[in-house]
């Protein structure tokens, strides 16, 4: 057995599984759409130990995720549309492309003398040239081509920060603010008219201008509502702890009860 194994090795591991005499049957019979969703999760499970500061897990979480490349390369290269050397080819041109201060030359290994710019330079010149890149796929619009699978508060700081791009923004938080009171109370009025579409739409409003807010902290929405959902999930846990050291259950109790023991567990 090696001591450490390769790309290279992953790679003839996944033509193995895909290899229809003695190959893996689930793995035989996946395609394109059928793994999106653990390629979702995947990322979601990086992103996660990321944010738990779990270095300890972190490299085992980035190889699940670079599985879900090498199997989508395995199916381009099964089917004729690409393999796995044409996607690296693709990434590294772009990225030399992208960082013209970087690789001036335009060759990765050609002859570069890094010239002097700062991040505000960097940012600008990035975006000139996703700019320039989505107008040479036909993408005319300033919102063309922010992916519609993106979880939406994702797609819609994205949608924001290009709109932001062209000038149409709050130029302070204040505007934001203002704007979140205004879709509130739009939305108790549509509550109060007992029309449900009109709820939703509200309510689809006003999760927009919240992700305007921390759009304008310079926060990941995702980010933020994570971090809430992991506090909400350990102090209802610790209330059903509580309630557990009574031998009782959430249902067994007064909504008036759950709530101090919530009280008690934010301490």
């Amino acid at each position: 057995m090696k001591e450490t194994y390769t790309v290279e090795d992953l790679q003839f591991l996944m033509s193995q599984l895909r290899d229809p005499d003695g190959g893996c049957p689930w793995d035989l019979k996946q395609t394109f759409s059928s793994i999106v969703p653990s390629t979702i999760e995947e990322a979601y499970e990086v992103a996660e130990a990321i944010e738990l500061e779990d270095f300890e897990h972190l490299h085992e979480e980035l190889g699940d995720l670079l599985f879900q490349v090498i199997f989508y390369a395995q199916l381009g290269q099964e089917r004729g549309h690409f393999d796995f050397p044409r996607i690296v080819d693709t990434l590294v041109r772009k990225l030399v492309r992208r960082h013209p201060h970087v690789f001036p030359s335009g060759d990765l290994h050609g002859d570069n003398q890094a010239r002097e710019i700062d991040e505000q330079q960097v940012k600008a010149n990035w975006e000139s040239i996703k700019a320039a890149e989505r107008e040479a796929k036909g993408e005319r619009g300033t919102l063309d081509g922010v992916a519609a699978g993106l979880p939406a508060l994702t797609r819609a700081a994205k949608l924001q920060k290009r709109a932001s791009q062209v000038g149409f923004d709050w130029p302070e938080i204040d505007g934001v603010l203002a704007k979140v009171e205004e879709e509130l109370r739009e939305l108790r009025e549509a509550i109060a008219s007992g029309n449900s579409e009109h709820s939703r739409e509200e309510l689809g409003d006003l999760l927009f201008s919240c992700v305007n807010v921390a759009r304008h902290l310079n926060e990941d929405p995702e980010a933020a509502l994570r971090q809430c959902n992991r506090k909400f999930q350990q102090r209802f846990g610790a209330v059903e702890s509580a309630l557990k050291q009574r031998d009782l259950q959430p249902s067994d109790v007064t909504l008036e009860e759950l709530d101090q023991l919530w009280e008690e567990s934010k301490k």
